[in-house]
Parts: C-alpha cells; sequence; structure tokens
C-alpha cells in the first residue's frame, strides 16, 4: 500500500526536532550547526530579516544548484524540497522563540545548550531520513556526488567544512571578527555525525520507519 502520508508525516517531526536542536546551539551563543551557519550569520547582519526568513533563502539557492548540477536528472517531485525549506524556516523562528528564555552566561551552561542540541539534532536528522524525502541539505550533497562521481560521505565531511569557512569569512567581513559561526559550529560539525551513529545503533525505531520507505503498493 502507499505509505507516502505516514512517511510524510514522520519527515515533519524531523524537521520540527531539527529546528529545536538548532535553536539550541544556537541559543549557546558561541555558533550554530554548520547548515546553518550562513543564513544565521545573515540574519545578524540584516536584523530585518528573521532567522527563518535567511534559512529560507539560503535553502532556495542549495535547491537551485541541485537544478544546475543535476539538470535533465532533477525529478519534478524534487521541488517538493521548497515545501519542506518553508516548514523548517518557519520553525526555526517557532523554536528560536520558545527557546529564547534560554540565555546561558557561563561556559559550561554555554556548551551545555550546545551538547544537548546535538543530540536533539542528531534524533531528528535520524527521523528525518528515515523516510527516505529529500531535503536541501542532503539533496545538494547527494547532487554534488553523483556529478562527481564522490562518495556521499566524502562530499558531505567537505560540504560542511566548507560552509563553516564561508561563515567564517561571511562573520569576518560583515563584522571584522566572529559572530554567528565559532566553536559552537565547529563542536555540532564533529558531534552530530557521531550521535547519529550511536542513535542508530541503540535504537530500532528508525528502522521501522524506513519499512515505509521501503513498502510498494500492492506490496
Amino acid at each position: 500500500m502507499n505509505n507516502m502520508p505516514q512517511r510524510l508525516v514522520f519527515f515533519a517531526l524531523g524537521v520540527v526536532i531539527n529546528s529545536f536542536g538548532v535553536a539550541l546551539i544556537t541559543l549557546g551563543n558561541l555558533g550554530t550547526s554548520a547548515i546553518s551557519s550562513e543564513p544565521y550569520v545573515c540574519s545578524l547582519q540584516f536584523p530585518m530579516f528573521s532567522f527563518g526568513m535567511t534559512t529560507f533563502i539560503w535553502n532556495i539557492l542549495l535547491i537551485l544548484v541541485q537544478v544546475v548540477l543535476l539538470r535533465r536528472d532533477f525529478k519534478p517531485s524534487q521541488f517538493l524540497q521548497i515545501m519542506v525549506n518553508v516548514l523548517f524556516s518557519a520553525m526555526i523562528d517557532v523554536s528560536m522563540a520558545i527557546l529564547g528564555v534560554l540565555h546561558p552566561t557561563m561556559l559550561w551552561g554555554q556548551f551545555l545548550c550546545i551538547g544537548l542540541g546535538c543530540v536533539v539534532l542528531a534524533f531528528g536528522i535520524v527521523i528525518e531520513l528515515a523516510p527516505n524525502v529529500v531535503v536541501p541539505g542532503e539533496g545538494v550533497v547527494r547532487a554534488i556526488a553523483k556529478v562527481s562521481g564522490v562518495r556521499v560521505g566524502t562530499v558531505k565531511a567537505v560540504f560542511d567544512i566548507t560552509l563553516i569557512i564561508i561563515a567564517a569569512v561571511l562573520s569576518l567581513i560583515f563584522f571584522h571578527g566572529l559572530r554567528g559561526a565559532g566553536i559552537g559550529t565547529v563542536i555540532s560539525a564533529v558531534l552530530v555525525g557521531p550521535i547519529i551513529n550511536i542513535v542508530n545503533r541503540v535504537f530500532t525505531f528508525q528502522h521501522r520507519i524506513q519499512v515505509l520507505a521501503l513498502s510498494r503498493d500492492g506490496r
């Protein structure tokens, strides 16, 4: 039977959880996640745009990169990433507002905020990826891997490092120092992947979600 509605529900849940993970890392005030670093730096420079709005613009750019790279191989269904982008960007602003009461000033509190954010983000990514629905950040990594012939894991690592460098350069240009991109960005880039691996080893809920993606009509 067709499990797409259920897959989309789990996917949306993962997106919402991700937004809270990003917000927690960001509110640690030592940087944000790698994929969100550019939009966060831009939101600090241009306060008329919310973090969610700059995230939306950034992800639209990532989708356009996929279109350019894949050309005829870019399937119309992949434009659903725009809807995903709307949900994620809106939830970034919602989660930042809800968690805005958190203002850790002590270093241990900031690191705790980042650590919790990494754990939440890892769980969100696991749930988000299990239904096998493409998202903008993952989609551009897959597109680069397909065009270049380089393994997805390698492309992902280089992609994240590149994002951090770009965010740092933007921060230096805008503020003549590091704002919005810092040690928290590096920590999240290093920790989230291993935490995802731990979640996949310890828990089984994601496998039940993956079964939905493997099912086909009439099977």
